[in-house]
This record gives C-alpha cells, structure tokens and sequence, in this order.
C-alpha cells in the first residue's frame, strides 16, 4: 500500500452527504457547515466557488472541486451575488435570517432547490466525520483543488449524477463507495501536476530507496521495525537510510512510523466494537498499555479522552 493509498484507506466515507442542487440565477449560498472534505461537481451550467482567502475559480461541466475545511466559503452563480442561502452544521439550509428551508426546497430523493428545471445542476458530496487519517489528507491539500474537465478523465461524475437521485436497497453504501472512488481518483490525478506542490512524504514515494521503505512501513505497520530492518530489506546500510529518510521524508523512520501508528489507532479507537488492546495489537504496540502511553505522550490525551473529544465533536 502506496502513502496516498494508506491515507485514503482508513476512514472511508460512511452515510456521506450527497446532494443534486438545482438553482436558477441569481444564486448563492454559503457553506458554513465545517465539513473536513467536500466534492462538488457541475452538471449542467456553471457554478464558482468563492473562497474568503484566495480568488474565486470557476466550475463548468465536467470540472471538480475538493474544498477543504471547516473554512467557511461561497457557492454562485456569480461571484458578485450576496448570499441568499447558508448551508449549517449537520446540512441544515437557512436564509441568512436563520428561517430554515429544507422542506421547502425538497425536490425528490437527494435532489433540492426551487424548480426541477434550474438552469445550473451542481453535485456534492461531502465527508462528515473527522477520522485522524483523513486530517493529514486534508492537512496535505490547499484549501480549493479545482480539475478542470480537460485535465482529467473518469467517468466518475456520470455516474454518480446517475445514482445520486436513486432510491434502492444498498443505495447509501454505493454513493459513498463512487464519492470514496472520486475522491482518490481527484487526489491522485492532482498530486501528479507540478503545481500541486505535494507534501514530501507523496513525493518520497519516487525514491527508489525511501518510496520502498515507505511501502514496507505502510504494507505492515504493525510489524516490530527497526532502522536496521527496514536498511536490509532496502538493500542500504542504517546509516544511508536514515539520512536519505529524513531529508525526503522530513522526520526519521521510526518516527514517521509512530506517528503512522498512532494515527490508524486514533482512526481505529473511534469504532464501537474496538478496545484499546485490539487496536494496540493491530497497529503494533504489545500492550494496551504500552499504546495509551505512546498515545498521552505524541498526542496529550489518552485513548479515553480521545474518544470522549469525538463524541462531543
């Protein structure tokens, strides 16, 4: 399993929010909805995404936008218009007033606006929970990821415009699956453009000596490493290693492999079923012990008070 693969492989979108907006202009709402990670995409006429940090960038059919969070940000027709609509925490749509307007713009299953003939269709899938695997995804990326139709192809959107209104069996578990696989599909494609500036533990992956350390540590973190294991199995000495890891990489092996470790146990301790041994045991700490000390030491709070910190999130 690749850096990118590890990241994306942990907290997969689960009861996802997805929605068809159908807008006529002028439109324009602000999302203020603290949501990590949100996908938008347009179907048909053109949407901008108004950012209060960087300029705005327009979305025609066929582009997609990864907008990072919990910034707040805007959504029109027109950069120019004043917000007539904020989407709230928990996807609750208001005027700017705060009357509430869900049930007013319900258009069918998964599908919201004013008429069903609007003029511009946008698309949107949006992560809501907040695994820590996810935050250092979203801690690589810019607040706004913008690729434009051209720059890449997938018959993603399609077909997710075509489920997105369907009411069956299974139907939630498929959304989240097609926005998971739009997702990775968006990241991937970007990381690869020089522009992207990606972060170096992406860009280490091309090393042929650290990008294979770097699979090892991701293929079995759970395994007993040391620098000198992980040397031989790379064919270079200790020393060479450690070196040529922490200038691509920026931090040590056995250090990046903590924290590799502790962010799939803070992950992993967020499931109802899981103890603090079993995720001790799948993440490679002996003890559940010895995982809680790691864990208060790297982190400042104990598994415990990690988990309470989510619950009240």
């Amino acid at each position: 399993m690749d850096a990118l693969a590890g990241l994306l492989d942990g907290p997969r979108a689960r009861g996802a929010f997805l929605l068809r907006s159908v807008l006529d202009p002028p439109w324009s709402l602000r999302i203020q909805d603290r949501a990590p990670l949100t996908l938008l995409a347009v179907e048909r006429g053109e949407a901008w995404v108004v950012p209060d940090t960087c300029p705005p960038v327009r979305l025609r059919p066929g582009d997609v936008a990864v907008v990072r969070g919990p910034e707040a940000y805007t959504v029109a027709g027109d950069p120019a218009t004043e917000p007539q609509i904020v989407i709230q925490p928990g996807q609750v749509s208001t005027t700017p007033d705060g009357v509430e307007l869900c049930e007013d713009m319900d258009l069918g299953v998964r599908t919201w606006g004013e008429r069903p003939g609007g003029s511009t269709v946008l698309l949107s899938g949006t992560y809501q929970m907040e695994g820590e695997v996810s935050r250092r995804l979203v801690a690589a990326l810019p607040q706004l990821v913008v690729l434009a139709r051209g720059e890449w192809d997938s018959p993603l959107v399609p077909l997710l415009s075509e489920e997105i209104g369907r009411d069956e069996p299974g139907q939630e578990v498929m959304l989240d699956r097609l926005l998971d696989l739009l997702l990775i599909t968006v990241l991937r494609a970007w990381f690869s453009r020089p522009e992207a500036a990606a972060p170096a533990w992406y860009r280490a992956q091309g090393d042929p000596v650290v990008g294979r350390a770097l699979q090892l540590l991701h293929d079995d973190p759970a395994h007993p490493w040391t620098v000198a294991d992980l040397a031989f199995k790379v064919g270079v000495s200790r020393a060479a290693l450690a070196r040529r890891f922490t200038e691509l990489v920026g931090e040590p092996p056995m250090a990046y492999l903590t924290g590799r470790r502790l962010t799939l146990a803070a992950d992993q301790l967020l499931e109802p079923e899981a103890t603090v041994a079993s995720v001790a045991r799948r993440v490679g700490y002996g003890s559940a012990f010895a995982l809680s000390a790691a864990f208060k030491r790297e982190r400042g709070v104990s598994p415990q008070e990690h988990r309470e910190q989510a619950a009240r999130a």
